[in-house]
């Protein structure tokens, strides 16, 4: 972390999974190539360079499908957090597997058009009228685009310039990138009515993604807004269902989210957004009351949402108390930086 914008720098976790990534995508592409052409009954054959871009394309489909379940997987199991840190790696990997595919694509069917290439991907077919034979390319160009921006704009500079807010949403254009995506293939395959292979990975694909967020969200709201008599407090969870050294992280009222950590027996709770990206702060593991955010190490006193000395870093802080078991949280946040005193918990009901 630092109190100016620095580089975030290689480590040995990103060499490996990025290693594995890299190794991950060379399998699936022999396996495609190699293996996979008797499996894929096409209607007619097909040469070389269109069988090498459907498997850049697959490829690049299952990547971009993986990345999307990621996050939901993360937030039901914590196991699957190494899997999250590196994440933006991932999506610039998929880019240009993604780019690859749409090369050979372009250089096969429109290398000898009599206008230009890339003019010919939108002009060569614009009958809108009809289901089969739709101009699915524009799906996979706006889909492809929206990639390139997002990988062009991963890096924790724009993240700086933009200002956490707005990079956020411009990167929530990844949900129309892949609905593109999806309507791109399966309009696709729908060219080549014997081959439906394509067109179940697409269904169980986006059926895993759908799922798994409202898999997510349920699971965040659910407990959440359970009012104390009496009162606006909101019901984050049990107390013992908070591990120690982690925290439990719930959608307030008002949108925001609150991650409630318990260390040595004590209770805080903190906003879930890192100042730095707006990173999940209630991912993390708290030592000696502080807490790392998983994406890029920037660090919070839980007590006080203050950064470690010299750097000046706050988050805002919410009081915290327990009514019998149930954790409870106010939902108006404290000003940045604001100490609150932890809540200590009995050990009856952690037992």
């Amino acid at each position: 972390m630092s109190v100016k914008y620095v580089p975030v720098q290689w480590n040995r976790n990103k060499w490996i999974y990025d290693a594995v990534m890299l190794a991950g995508v060379a399998l699936f592409l022999w396996i495609f190539v190699e293996l996979a052409p008797g499996l894929l009954s096409h209607e007619r054959p097909i040469n070389a360079p269109i069988h090498n871009g459907r498997a850049f394309g697959a490829c690049a489909f299952v990547m971009l499908t993986v990345i999307l379940c990621i996050g939901p997987l993360a937030r039901l199991d914590q196991r699957f957090l190494p899997l999250l840190y590196n994440r933006r790696h991932f999506g610039v990997m998929t880019v240009f597997v993604a780019i690859t595919h749409a090369s050979f694509i372009i250089d096969w069917y429109f290398n000898f058009s009599p206008t230009n290439k890339y003019v010919a991907v939108l002009s060569a077919n614009t009958d809108f009228g009809q289901a089969l034979g739709f101009p699915f390319e524009i799906f996979g160009v706006f889909a492809l685009i929206v990639l390139m921006i997002l990988s062009a704009t991963s890096h924790d500079f724009w993240m700086k310039f933009l200002t956490p807010p707005v990079w956020k949403r411009l990167h929530y254009l990844i949900y129309p990138a892949y609905a593109a995506v999806v309507a791109h293939v399966a309009l696709g395959v729908l060219l080549d009515a014997q081959n439906v292979t394509f067109l179940w990975i697409v269904l169980i694909g986006s059926l895993a993604v759908a799922t798994l967020h409202l898999l997510a969200a349920f699971s965040e709201t659910r407990g959440s807004d359970t009012r104390a008599e009496g009162t606006d407090w909101v019901r984050i969870c049990d107390a013992h269902d908070i591990t120690e050294g982690f925290a439990k992280i719930a959608r307030l009222p008002g949108g925001d989210r609150v991650a409630v950590f318990r260390q040595d027996g004590l209770l805080s709770a903190i906003s879930n957004a890192c100042a730095h990206q707006n990173g999940p702060l209630g991912e993390g593991k708290v030592i000696d009351c502080l807490v790392t955010c998983p994406w890029h190490g920037f660090q919070y006193d839980v007590r006080n949402g203050r950064s470690p000395a010299p750097f000046t870093e706050k988050i805002p802080t919410y009081d915290i108390r327990l009514h019998g078991s149930s954790v409870m949280v106010n939902p108006v946040a404290n000003p940045p930086g604001t100490p609150v005193d932890p809540v200590p918990v009995p050990q009856e009901v952690l037992a």
